[in-house]
């Protein structure tokens, strides 16, 4: 999974630092409003790969004695953050520079450079765009988009494609946006393109803002999993009842499973020990991601009696 989010990002890297330069030189060349929105956004997404690099770099440390299960939640951290760089440096600022160029409006010059980068940047784009959805294609495998980005839990991916769908969409608002100022003549269009752009922008980031901040409290793993692993607790004859299995996400290869189970009563301790440890290898065999297992001996009526304490409100707080 890193490889093929690495092999995204890099492509998207390349793509973004060559288009960023050639838009800047025509928003200065020329004094577009929309061919400096798109500078900007460019520059923001050159920036936000390195930092999904950083990110995949520091989630792939080892655990220690301060972080027992290791640092796989730092991509997430990392995936938020470049959401909040979308909606700051790339929507707000385009939207600002946008606004700038309505209330003072100046005249594009020499517009067929505009045009050229424009193209060039698309094509571009389009290369680092393929890169990215032909990695998230194969990494989503029968699902379809939605779910699997709704459902997905390595973010770099899904982020890489946002960011370059947004790319591409706000490449042709800029050429629509020149397109109607050379018909109009009218400098206004071109500011309007600007923030249209950050709306685009803010808009991406919002949603990635939304699935990063659904990692970073803690999913769970696929529902397809957690039925495999009741199946498994219930086909042991030592199981009496699975009162509980909740999973975590400690990363996009990691994930944490605690099961409560009630075993058959009157069972020697040396038999529960070796029940124990079988139920956790075989756990452990449903799906590679799952590295840790804690098992729970622990009769039915306590654990419900437990649930139903944990569900009442504090003393001196009020329900809603």
């Amino acid at each position: 999974m890193a490889g093929s989010s690495k092999k995204a990002i890099y492509a998207a890297l390349v793509g973004n630092s060559l288009i960023a330069i050639t838009k800047f030189a025509a928003a200065v060349y020329t004094g577009s409003s929309a061919m400096m929105s798109e500078g900007i956004h460019s520059l923001v997404d050159t920036g936000n790969q390195v930092l999904l690099l950083h990110g995949i770099r520091r989630s792939g440390k080892p655990a220690d004695a301060e972080f027992p299960f290791g640092h796989g939640k730092e991509i997430y951290f990392w995936s938020f953050v470049v959401a909040m760089l979308i909606f700051a440096l790339g929507g707000a600022v385009s939207m600002y520079q946008g606004w700038q160029h309505i209330r003072h409006p100046e005249p594009i010059e020499n517009i067929s450079v505009n045009y050229i980068v424009l193209g060039l940047a698309m094509v571009f784009e389009a290369g680092a765009l393929w890169v990215a959805f032909r990695e998230f294609n194969r990494s989503r495998g029968s699902q379809g988009m939605i779910q699997a980005i709704t459902r997905g839990k390595d973010p770099t991916l899904f982020v890489v494609v946002f960011e370059d769908s947004a790319a591409m969409l706000g490449l042709v608002i800029a050429f629509v946006g020149l397109l109607v100022y050379q018909a109009t003549g009218n400098a206004i269009f071109d500011g309007l393109a600007s923030m249209l752009i950050g709306v685009v922008l803010v808009l991406t980031a919002f949603v990635l803002a939304l699935e990063s901040k659904n990692l970073l409290i803690g999913e769970s793993a696929e529902p397809e999993i957690v039925t495999q692993m009741r199946a498994a607790l219930n086909q042991d004859e030592r199981v009496l009842t699975v009162n509980e299995v909740a999973t975590l996400h400690m990363g996009p290869e990691f994930i944490v499973a605690t099961v409560s189970v009630d075993f058959i009563d009157h069972l020697p301790s040396e038999e529960l020990e070796a029940a124990v440890t079988g139920l956790t290898r075989r756990i452990k065999e449903i799906d590679a991601r799952i590295k840790r297992v804690f098992i729970e001996a622990e009769r039915r009526q306590e654990h419900e009696r437990a649930r139903l304490a944990a569900d009442q409100p504090a003393p001196g707080t009020a329900s809603s």
